[in-house]
């Protein structure tokens, strides 16, 4: 088939170069977001997907919407058979949905209907999924809620960050799509209809959504650590600031501590929860490098009694 890809953060480049490298399809363009400021000098810089497509020597479309008429007129010239999507990061229009000859078809990183919307991974590893995986369906109008063709699972391990399981699911998934589109290609390959049962929304995970409620029990302050890293970042507050909470560690046989206290040893730094407390192995203070929990306790020298959690923050 005549292949459109679209997509455009990291987590897209597997699939796209599982389908380069199938050698079965013509991957004949790409579509991706425009470019966007990045680093300290907020220069545009291109994303993923535009910086690898451009490597392979394949046309990259970068429409500020992809309800743009210029980029709706190109799509009808390239006249693809099917185009394949990963994380693409825009809401596709019925004009656009219905060029393609066999559909829009995307790669969503959850067991569909669980964890329908913009960030099922981060919402898996928060739940405490146990298994989760990737899966192919035929892009409606409706929110991931086409008909399957095809699902990959995958086990959340028990330290697993949202950011690990992500790039796991990437490269399966990536397999999953180029299967997909061979199955879509020869007939062998039919969609089938979301059960109306099971389904759960995933929306973007907000910044207040990332921040540690210490008098949960110690299980869900681990799952929100994890599931928010590396992104938006889970955090609390210590004296006033911020501090960004990278990875923590279960720690069962401390009970001693209130919700949100601290206790700092020479090679440690707990803090109390609503059950056991959590050793805080990395944090990173507002306007600082990521660092050790032990380094850091040690360089704010925390009272007998400190909190963090106490106080809100602007």
């Amino acid at each position: 088939m005549k292949l459109v890809f679209a997509g455009t953060p990291e987590v897209a480049v597997p699939a796209l170069d599982a389908l380069i490298a199938s050698g079965r399809h013509e991957v004949a363009a790409v579509v991706t977001r425009p470019d966007a400021p990045a680093g300290r000098g907020r220069r545009l810089v291109a994303s993923p997907v535009a910086e690898r497509a451009a490597e392979a020597g394949i046309e990259v479309l970068k429409p500020a919407k992809p309800r743009d008429e210029e980029f709706l007129a190109r799509l009808r010239e390239i006249a693809p058979d099917c185009c394949p999507v990963v994380a693409y990061g825009a809401l596709l229009p019925r004009v656009a949905l219905d060029i393609p000859a066999r559909g829009w078809v995307n790669l969503h990183f959850s067991l569909l209907p669980a964890w329908r919307g913009a960030a099922p991974v981060q919402h898996a590893v928060m739940a405490g999924d146990e298994i989760t995986g990737a899966a192919t369906f035929l892009i409606e109008e409706g929110l991931d809620s086409g008909p399957v063709y095809g699902t990959v699972t995958e086990e959340v391990r028990p330290t697993d960050t949202s950011g690990d399981l992500l790039t796991r699911l990437a490269f399966a998934g990536a397999g999953l799509l180029a299967a997909t589109m061979d199955g879509i290609e020869d007939g062998s390959l039919k969609a089938v209809p979301q059960p109306p049962d099971g389904v759960s929304l995933a929306p973007k995970i907000t910044v207040e959504m990332a921040h540690v409620d210490w008098s949960a029990p110690a299980l869900r302050v681990d799952r929100v650590v994890r599931g928010c890293t590396p992104a938006p970042g889970a955090w609390t507050v210590f004296r006033g600031e911020r501090l960004k909470l990278i990875q923590a560690a279960l720690v069962t046989d401390r009970t001693d501590l209130a919700p949100g206290e601290l206790s700092a040893a020479k090679n440690n730094v707990y803090v109390g929860t609503g059950s056991h407390a959590v050793e805080l192995l990395w944090v990173q203070p507002q306007g600082k490098k990521p660092m050790r929990g032990a380094d850091w306790a040690r360089g704010v020298r925390i009272a007998p009694g400190e909190r963090v959690g106490a106080a809100d923050v602007g």
